[in-house]
């Protein structure tokens, strides 16, 4: 099939269908190269047709340290004193850009989580 730009939603489950079908592609082959070009279609189409809410940082902090069974003490050495912590974590003190590119490596976070915050 010659794929073209996603317009209809009917375009989009073909194409994902598809991706799907073929996702263990080699690379440098014709299903590899399909593949190349159906994920750029469906994200494509994903951005323009989908928003993802935005997420909360500080809601995120709070989740990681519950997955992951940490305490507001452990995040000492990465925000700062226990005051700076509890003030992060209350919502009542904004996270520095410091902070957040310390958070983003602490808990393997996407950096774009903290920009609203930071």
């Amino acid at each position: 099939m010659k794929w073209k730009v996603l317009k209809t939603e009917e375009d989009y489950n073909k194409a994902s269908m598809r991706l799907m079908e073929i996702f263990h592609a080699e690379p440098n082959t014709p299903e590899g190269d399909e593949l190349d070009l159906l994920t750029v279609l469906v994200q494509d189409y994903d951005v323009k047709n989908y928003k993802l809410p935005d997420l909360d940082a500080i809601e995120v902090i709070k989740y990681k340290m519950q997955e992951m069974g940490l305490k507001a003490k452990d995040l000492e050495p990465i925000i700062g004193s226990k005051g700076h912590v509890s003030a992060i974590l209350s919502g009542k003190r904004e996270l520095t850009l410091k902070m957040a590119q310390k958070l983003k490596d602490y808990f393997s976070i996407p950096a774009e989580v903290f920009l609203h915050s930071a």
